[in-house]
């Protein structure tokens, strides 16, 4: 399955969602990708919109490989394999762990919800452009559990069958469109794929809330 854009992309995927049933939803989107994406399930289910932070942490020569990833409320998850396969030990990746954090923290003042809907007893749905390491979701569940929600849902558009199988173990249901057996990148199944600005955030941040 390949998309047009990521709007093409939540519209399909809201689609899919608004087949189930879900108690006092919340859309929270993984920013920039995720929020097209997000918008589109919000406005099929009817549901708030908001955002949910998390970035990767890089190993300290290759900042690009994810050892891990944090959100903007502390918690963080480490791949202790990946690490081990680098040589590296927790205290290795300290400084990167730090400047994940405080960017994550930055990004989720800059575009969350000035009042963030409650997230106690609902269901919260997080949605990304798609999963190829599956780090940042996991760590954005893992975050969001610590609001004690009724229920979280993990959605994307296309997913590696790994990384799928890994929230799949954190979530309480995954919805993922296509698991492409060759997957290389999340980029590969979208015509466009170009990077999200922050105008662009705004303005579907704003247009929800209308």
């Amino acid at each position: 399955m390949t998309f047009t854009d990521r709007t093409d992309a939540g519209r399909k995927l809201a689609a899919e969602l608004t087949r189930r049933t879900w108690t006092d939803p919340v859309v929270l989107a993984l920013p920039r990708g995720g929020l097209p994406v997000a918008a589109e399930v919000a406005a099929a289910l009817d549901a708030p919109l908001d955002v949910v932070v998390a970035r990767k942490i890089g190993a300290p020569d290759q900042p690009e490989l994810a050892v891990g990833a944090v959100t903007a409320d502390g918690v963080y998850l480490l791949d202790d394999a990946t690490l081990t396969a680098l040589g590296l030990r927790r205290p290795d990746v300290a400084d990167q762990l730090t400047a994940a954090t405080a960017e994550a923290r930055r990004r989720q003042e800059r575009f969350g919800a000035a009042d963030p809907p409650r997230l106690a007893g609902r269901d919260v749905i997080i949605v990304d452009d798609g999963l190829a390491t599956g780090m940042t979701a996991l760590a954005a569940v893992h975050a969001v559990r610590e609001h004690e929600p009724r229920s979280v849902c993990l959605a994307v558009p296309v997913g590696s069958t790994a990384a799928v199988r890994r929230l799949e173990a954190a979530a309480d249901a995954v919805v993922c469109l296509s698991q492409p057996p060759k997957f290389t990148a999340v980029g590969q199944w979208y015509r466009d794929f170009r990077q999200i600005t922050d105008a662009e955030v705004d303005s579907l941040v704003a247009a929800h809330a209308r």
